[in-house]
């Protein structure tokens, strides 16, 4: 968490913009910049629901995927509803949930996360199956009308290390199963993030954007920082026509993730506004 002094800061400005009825967000306007630039809540992992959503506006983000922590799997549908709205009135824009783990070759488990999905409005899951149960789940992709994509995880994933392979094993699949790129796992995994994103094509439903010092460690950092190749990214993105988010994935400072996080925001939204003269 910030300081008190940073963090109220941050949230009164927030403030005084919605009293304005001005924009929230520094980003470029919307009709300039066709990426959703928001959160994974993981980034929050240390920080129940609330501080997260606040954080998240004090960040001056308008879109955000929930991880489970900030919604449980095992959630009773009233209680989704009301968990929902609070993001839903702080003015977040849900662009799905995730990471979910399909781990398990049980139907009655992948229909309970579907269902929660279905209950939470979640539009896309962002999941992690295995080879064994992504097949399973393209029916209940059609049955439920919801996106599926399957999120490498680097080179310790004995499933979906990069891109490349979770994009051979869906070929042939629904079109509503496609894949949400981790460029940070991608780059440990070996894997050129900019080609990897122009490889996803119509397939790339949603990216976890970070920054990593090293190539091959994991040594996280503010985006910005590292060897991620952000603006070569956003350029191949904008090249093929990639309209989905762009979801910063914080994994480092956990205790208190803000001052990174403002710092990565800053920078993509200064790279956008070059891009976009």
């Amino acid at each position: 968490m910030p300081t008190r002094r940073t963090f109220l800061g941050a949230s009164t400005s927030a403030a005084v913009c919605a009293g304005a009825g001005s924009p929230l967000s520094a980003a470029p306007p919307a009709e300039s910049s066709p990426f959703k630039l928001g959160v994974a809540s993981i980034s929050f992992l240390k920080f129940p629901r609330e501080r997260a959503i606040a954080m998240s506006r004090a960040l001056d983000v308008h879109f955000i995927n929930i991880k489970f922590l900030h919604l449980a799997l095992d959630s009773t549908p009233e209680q989704i509803r009301a968990a929902r709205a609070e993001f839903d009135a702080a003015g977040l824009t849900v662009l799905g949930g995730g990471l979910i783990p399909f781990d398990k070759e049980d139907e009655a488990d992948i229909r309970h996360k579907f269902e929660y999905a279905k209950s939470a409005g979640f539009p896309l899951i962002v999941a992690g199956p295995t080879h064994s149960t992504l097949p399973l789940l393209e029916k209940y992709v059609r049955e439920y009308d919801i996106r599926l994509a399957v999120h490498n995880h680097g080179p310790e994933d004995k499933q979906f290390p990069t891109p490349q392979s979770a994009l051979a094993a869906i070929q042939g699949m629904d079109p509503r199963v496609g894949l949400c790129v981790d460029v940070g796992h991608t780059l440990r995994a070996g894997a050129d993030p900019v080609a990897s994103l122009a490889e996803a094509g119509p397939r790339l439903f949603d990216i976890h954007m970070k920054d990593l010092q090293r190539a091959v460690k994991w040594e996280a950092c503010p985006v910005g920082d590292g060897v991620m190749p952000v603006t070569a990214m956003f350029r191949q993105l904008r090249k093929q026509g990639y309209a989905g988010g762009v979801m910063l994935e914080y994994e480092t400072d956990e205790d208190n993730p803000f001052p990174g996080m403002q710092k990565s925001f800053a920078y993509m939204r200064g790279v956008l506004a070059g891009m976009n003269g």
